[in-house]
């Protein structure tokens, strides 16, 4: 899978769609650090072991750099970004059950807009799977030959 890369000053607007999941009962937040056992666990449950590594990392950092999505007590969603490298989003995925709601695509923006706000005016999604979504919801570009990427030598 290749890295992408988003020109953060160029992103679309995602407010809009966050008000709408809410309408849905549906919230996305900054995790809080009394968080980080239940959606850790979540996320090993869901997707991988390699993911709650770096999500452990994002609830190391100070604001923590881990956005969530649930619904009242159900986590839905999750997006990591500056963990594996700087400027890097993710690793990020939504549950079965709540994918083509918008979740994914909140937290996706969201996690790029906060990196903007860091300072940065690129971000790159590293080993991005669903190129195509990327290019359509951020117009993301793929990277030439970055195939094996920064996760090239990956211990799993």
């Amino acid at each position: 899978m290749p890295d992408m890369l988003v020109k953060l000053y160029e992103l679309p607007e995602w407010q809009q769609k966050e008000g709408e999941l809410k309408k849905k009962g549906i919230k996305i937040k900054r995790a809080i650090p009394p968080e980080k056992a239940r959606v850790l666990d979540w996320i090993e449950e869901h997707f991988q072991k390699a993911w709650r590594s770096e999500a452990d990392v994002a609830f190391a950092k100070s604001p923590l750099n881990i956005f969530i999505a649930y619904q009242q007590d159900e986590i839905l969603g999750f997006a990591c970004y500056d963990i594996t490298a700087k400027g890097f989003f993710g690793p990020t995925g939504v549950s079965e059950e709540a994918r083509g709601k918008g979740v994914g695509t909140v937290l996706l923006l969201k996690s790029l807009a906060a990196l903007q706000e860091s300072g940065y005016a690129y971000a790159v999604i590293g080993g991005a799977g669903p190129v195509e979504y990327y290019k359509k919801i951020c117009k993301a570009q793929v990277i030439e030959n970055s195939e094996e990427s920064i996760y090239q030598d990956m211990l799993i």
